[in-house]
């Protein structure tokens, strides 16, 4: 019998993926017995049709959101049948989010709000000085741990909620529409740090986006269509 190709086991394993949303007496199905396996590693895009179901399928993939039906495992761990507090507790350990409106409180500094997911941790001051510098010095922004976002370009504030999306050192990050609200050379430099993040981080991404050029950066794109999941595509262009 002949040895079989190693791929890279997948970080996310779902099957049957169902969700249902209840209006009043109406019932809304937006993912309808999906199945998806992602690899360890992998950058991968969701693209479809406003109202397909990305953000939906994303929020449940990091635990922000509820299925209705099916298992979602992340790393081994089914976190459909978590606890809210042990939910809570998996998703500072292991997921990083990017938004597109970046989500940082104006009241903080750039420091202060890459350290926020820290004190969810028992670490000393010195070891949250050092990861929030590390992660700020590697997303360029060494130089801005003072600033308050309101002094920041639309590129940096993204720059600083993808620090703190990986200064926990997440298993997975999700970006929903990371570049929506930014310009194409700030949505460019923002769109090759989530490809070292991912080739040299080797950090697993998952983004939602409505922008060919960006969908363009993962190594897959998976498209989906009425809750549907279709047959997924290499980028046309070579990944970056």
């Amino acid at each position: 019998m002949s040895e079989a190709k190693t791929e890279a086991k997948p970080l996310i394993e779902i099957r049957g993926l169902k969700k249902v949303y209840t209006r009043g007496d109406q019932k809304i199905s937006v993912l309808t017995d999906l199945d998806l396996d992602v690899p360890e590693g992998s950058f991968e895009a969701l693209m479809g049709p406003s109202g397909s179901g990305k953000t939906t399928l994303l929020n449940i993939i990091a635990g922000i959101d509820p299925p209705t039906g099916g298992s979602v495992k992340v790393k081994g761990v089914d976190i459909a049948k978590l606890s809210e507090s042990q939910l809570a507790n998996w998703r500072s350990q292991n997921v990083g989010f990017i938004f597109q409106s970046y989500n940082l409180l104006p009241v903080l500094t750039a420091f202060q709000n890459v350290e926020l997911p820290l004190l969810l941790f028992k670490l000393g001051a010195a070891e949250r000085k050092r990861r929030v510098e590390t992660a700020l010095r590697l997303v360029g922004l060494a130089d801005r741990m003072d600033h308050y976002p309101r002094m920041l370009s639309g590129g940096q504030e993204q720059r600083v909620a993808i620090a703190r999306a990986i200064v926990t050192d997440p298993h997975l990050i999700v970006a929903d529409e990371p570049t929506g609200d930014l310009d194409r050379t700030s949505a460019d430099e923002i769109l090759k740090l989530l490809g070292l993040l991912n080739t040299q981080l080797k950090k697993t991404i998952l983004m939602v986006t409505h922008d060919p050029e960006a969908a363009a950066c993962a190594t897959i794109i998976r498209r989906l269509d009425k809750g549907k999941l279709k047959a997924s595509e290499e980028p046309a262009a070579a990944a970056h």
